[in-house]
């Protein structure tokens, strides 16, 4: 799906001007993905689940010359929590270039959080929607803010049912995480449609099979190196070519085909809304 933007939205080159936000960002590809961000002068927001956790992943990053990054903190299991989040990101960029919603988890169990809710779920998807609306300022206050969604290709083989978001009918590792891949996408969709006028554009991406914990938990581990993990994330966040296209997927740093089934308009409005409601949004 290609939407345009407007034609007066065009990306910077001056990148020590930016401010961009690596959820999940202490370890693995969240991790390179900052430290790769803050080399191109980025001040990167480094979110962990806890303060100690981000801090730590700032020394870290640091240590390894990116001066530009700053700790912010907030469990995505939790809606309280990850509303806090979202006031600690506008209090310290009012003007957000890029969130990079990269967090994500893999449940072998059916576990709920303290809202009630499937935690893949939340992790996965609900958490990302929620923070990303409520950036919707500083995002809009920026001369071309992004919103990077790191979904998967398991998306091909996930399926959505909106009645039953928590997997109360069966509940499988691989399919809750496969589905949840495939609300990335769609929520990609429809933010590139609700938010056509604005100047913020929207990409989801597949990070290609990397060596994580994700991986090792869900899959059993191989994979490509680490740093890799973040080309595709990084390109989506700072490519200038990026600047006046909206809603689309991408895998090994250049536009890739989402599965065809992730291509459903009623489907996505309907994911939104019942999202809107699950998250305590008007």
């Amino acid at each position: 799906m290609a939407l345009s933007v407007p034609a007066a939205a065009r990306y910077t080159t001056a990148m020590t001007r930016l401010t961009m936000c690596v959820t999940g960002a202490t370890d693995g590809i969240g991790f390179e993905t900052a430290l790769a961000l803050a080399k191109q002068g980025i001040r990167v927001l480094v979110h962990g689940r806890t303060a100690t956790k981000a801090e730590q992943a700032c020394k870290a990053l640091r240590e390894r010359g990116a001066a530009t990054a700053e700790a912010v903190w907030g469990d995505l299991a939790s809606l309280e929590q990850t509303r806090a989040l979202a006031e600690q990101l506008r209090a310290k960029a009012p003007v957000l270039d890029g969130l990079i919603n990269n967090a994500g988890v893999f449940m072998k169990e059916r576990v709920l959080t303290a809202d009630g809710l499937e935690t893949t779920f939340q992790v996965n998807h609900l958490a990302p929607y929620l923070l990303t609306r409520l950036l919707e300022g500083p995002l809009t206050a920026a001369p071309q803010g992004r919103v990077v969604n790191v979904s998967s290709m398991a998306h091909s083989r996930g399926r959505v049912d909106v009645t039953d978001l928590s997997f109360s009918k069966g509940f499988s590792g691989y399919g809750a995480y496969s589905a949840t891949k495939l609300m990335n996408v769609h929520f990609t969709h429809e933010l590139a449609r609700r938010w056509k006028a604005t100047r913020v554009t929207t990409y989801a991406l597949h990070p290609g099979v990397i060596d994580t914990k994700l991986l090792r938990t869900g899959f059993g581990g191989g994979g490509d190196a680490v740093a890799n993990g973040a080309v595709t994330s990084v390109f989506c966040a700072t490519a200038p070519s990026l600047a006046t296209v909206t809603g689309r997927y991408y895998s090994d740093g250049r536009e890739a085909r989402a599965a065809a089934h992730a291509f459903d308009e009623r489907l996505e409005a309907v994911l939104w809304d019942e999202s809107a409601r699950l998250a305590g949004l008007a």
